[in-house]
């Protein structure tokens, strides 16, 4: 008897599913998607099962979806509180070494421990920052972005956010840059190889500056008020570590506003801890070896923002993450940390209801727009999914409009 039981309600749940499926099927199908590239998959964690599949072993250029794997870098390998500066005393000198931390001094953060601990100190000062073994710059960026407030440069040792803030009465944050400052419109706000800013007067600028060992000793002497020399050498020793800011006010930020610059820096934060040295390729391995080895798809995963065309990650692997996330961490944890659609972040004016359901991640750039995270149904279900476009010719608005359709379908039917 039991076995009939069970043979009639595996029967029942598979008309359930292929009736909820037969919308989907014809949503994807329909002409709308005929001439791009689109991949949806809907995993129940708690079931264990994939729920729907249309194209998601396919790769998508994933732009700042990125963020979720890199965001699972940070959960996995960062304390709960951000390393902001390695030190130690020797020979009667303070020596520092930068973490990676983008707090200091940034314009959101406005982050000052490290400052504070420095001006404290009786003694001489010492910066070692050749524990940064990546470029500036990430692996197929475009280089025409170089003055975009999202395009800052990567460094051991950021400070305000490695930007400068020009107002329109061309003071700037920080003031060092104001002799730099050139009052006239230009196409591009910053020369490509010197830091020398243009500005009309007319609206506040957000430039990345072009980062050296040099620039990064200035601005630190200026900001302790005290002379500080750099070291090619780290001595040997108990290694302290002064830290700044809780981890998930970090991770928050940079995926509430899907900010490139904080998203790259937990990676180099993870790289330090591991390896000492800070490498983007290196942390990366490690996570594809380590904790990401039973994906799906095996990622092409570059950088950690999603700035690089070279990412490719199919919407199973997105849903694996996220998946792994949600099976490690704590929901309410991972449900602050996430942009809530109609209340926070880029979803704030997406996906309006009178209660929450969707908690995810958006990622955008040029015939590229994609969405990944969580989904409450209305039976008070937490499903898992990853809607990928891909080389559309629609305006973003008309994507977003199909996604909201079947993300209320899902809502409202599973």
């Amino acid at each position: 008897m039991l076995k009939y039981n069970f043979i009639f309600w595996s029967f029942i749940i598979f008309e359930i599913t292929k009736a909820q499926n037969s919308f989907l099927d014809s949503h994807f199908n329909s002409d709308f998607y005929k001439k791009q590239w689109v991949g949806f998959y809907l995993y129940d964690p708690v079931g264990k099962r994939e729920l729907y599949n249309f194209q998601g072993e396919k790769y998508f250029i994933p732009a700042s979806n990125t963020k979720i794997f890199s965001l699972y870098t940070g959960l996995k390998i960062i304390p709960d509180s951000i390393p902001a500066l390695k030190y130690l005393i020797k020979n009667d000198t303070l020596y520092i070494a930068g973490t990676g931390d983008p707090s200091l001094l940034e314009s959101y953060f406005k982050e000052n421990k490290v400052i504070n601990f420095l001006k404290n100190s009786k003694k001489p000062i010492s910066l070692f920052l050749d524990n940064f073994k990546d470029d500036p710059n990430g692996k197929g960026w475009m280089w025409d972005d170089f003055a975009e407030y999202y395009s800052a440069e990567r460094s051991a040792f950021p400070i305000y956010g490695n930007i400068v803030n020009i107002y329109p009465n061309l003071k700037s944050n920080p003031n060092y840059f104001e002799r730099n400052i050139v009052r006239k419109g230009n196409k591009y706000s910053r020369l490509f190889n010197e830091n020398i800013f243009f500005s009309n007067g007319e609206k506040h600028l957000e430039i990345p500056f072009i980062t050296s060992d040099t620039l990064t000793r200035k601005l630190l002497e200026i900001e302790i008020k005290k002379p500080v020399t750099l070291t090619h050498k780290f001595p040997a020793g108990k290694v302290n570590i002064l830290y700044s800011i809780p981890s998930d006010s970090l991770f928050k930020r940079m995926m509430l506003v899907s900010d490139n610059f904080l998203a790259e820096q937990i990676l180099m934060i993870s790289s330090g801890i591991l390896y000492e040295n800070m490498n983007s390729k290196k942390i990366i391995n490690y996570m594809i070896n380590e904790h990401l080895n039973k994906i799906p798809q095996k990622p092409i995963w570059v950088d950690g923002s999603g700035l690089s065309r070279y990412n490719n990650i199919s919407p199973q692997d997105f849903v694996f993450v996220l998946n792994k996330m949600y099976q490690e961490f704590s929901f309410d944890r991972l449900i602050n940390i996430f942009p809530t659609g109609g209340v926070s972040g880029t979803l704030k004016n997406s996906f309006k209801s009178k209660e929450p359901y969707i908690f995810a991640k958006t990622g955008s750039m040029g015939q590229v727009y994609n969405l990944s995270g969580y989904l409450k149904t209305k039976s008070n279900k937490i499903l898992i999914f990853s809607y990928m476009n891909n080389n559309f010719q629609h305006s973003n608005g008309e994507i977003k409009m199909q996604i909201q359709k079947v993300l209320e379908y899902v809502r409202d039917t599973y």
